[in-house]
């Protein structure tokens, strides 16, 4: 089972790498105002919420300790970033608070990951 849940959380940071570098891509052409969200955003955010679901019931599973209120906060605003990224995906440019914010709300879901024990 421990192999299983490491296989998950390397698929689940390569979702976050995905995200977060496709953000990162676009901060040049986010000073601009010509920001777009990418197809790797997208993908990324998608791994990440597919992944996370799986680790959280193979950590039910496995009987491991689970923080639902960490998972939660972290569920939340991982659909937040999805709906944004998935409703803005086809737009030429996405306006600068709108990019920010979805590169906010990434970052913040790192260091909750990272930093709630």
């Amino acid at each position: 089972m421990d192999v299983l849940i490491h296989l998950f959380v390397g698929l689940h940071i390569i979702g976050i790498a995905s995200l977060l570098g496709g953000f990162l891509t676009q901060m040049k052409a986010m000073g601009r105002g010509t920001a777009r969200f990418v197809p790797a955003m997208l993908h990324g955010a998608l791994t990440m919420l597919v992944t996370g679901v799986v680790l959280v019931g193979l950590n039910q599973a496995d009987d491991q300790p689970v923080n639902n209120i960490k998972i939660g906060v972290k569920l939340t605003l991982l659909i937040v970033i999805l709906g944004l990224v998935y409703v803005k995906r086809d737009d030429e440019k996405v306006e600068k608070g709108l990019f920010g914010l979805v590169g906010l709300l990434t970052t913040a879901n790192i260091f909750i990951a990272v930093l709630w024990t």
